[in-house]
């Protein structure tokens, strides 16, 4: 029986290189040119620390950080923004936090979503991730294309795909 699964996860070496490319860009950009600008990627913590002189710094850091994030195919909804907060000096540090994994609340979401396409497919939760299997590839596939197209609030992977 065709089956696949969805999970959220991230490319850590993408997300690595995507924060390098920022660095270079910090250096290089006039605007930022003698500043404590600053971002820092926490493999451990799966989180990015970004230091800035002000409000208008860490904001154009933050936009430099989406945008090679998209070029490098990483979903914008893998990061959650914490609280600014005032660091020593008068600067400003901010915390991303990097989302992975489907937690319980937003697995039953989509498995509600899976059940109101009135569709012959099955969904069940195995964990931080979900099983999909039908009798027909063509309802997979039409099962992918709603999750894509749903509002959802974390990136979805469609992995494992059996046919």
């Amino acid at each position: 029986m065709p089956s696949f699964d969805i999970v959220s996860t991230f490319d850590m070496q993408e997300v690595d290189n995507a924060v390098n490319t920022v660095k270079r860009d910090i250096v290089t950009r006039y605007d930022l040119k003698g500043t404590e600008a600053k971002i820092e990627l926490n493999k451990t913590d799966k989180s990015i620390t970004i230091n800035a002189d002000n409000d208008m710094h860490l904001m154009a850091i933050r936009d430099m950080l989406e945008n090679r994030s998209v070029s490098r195919k990483i979903s914008l909804k893998t990061f959650d923004y914490q609280e600014e907060e005032q660091a020593t000096g008068m600067t400003v540090r901010q915390l991303v936090k990097l989302k992975e994994g489907i937690n319980k609340e937003n697995a039953t979401k989509i498995n509600k979503l899976i059940k109101s396409l009135k569709m012959k497919v099955q969904s069940q939760i195995q964990g931080e991730q979900l099983r999909v299997t039908a009798k027909k590839i063509d309802d997979l596939q039409s099962v992918i294309s709603e999750l894509n197209n749903a509002s959802l609030d974390i990136p979805l992977n469609f992995v494992n795909m059996k046919s």
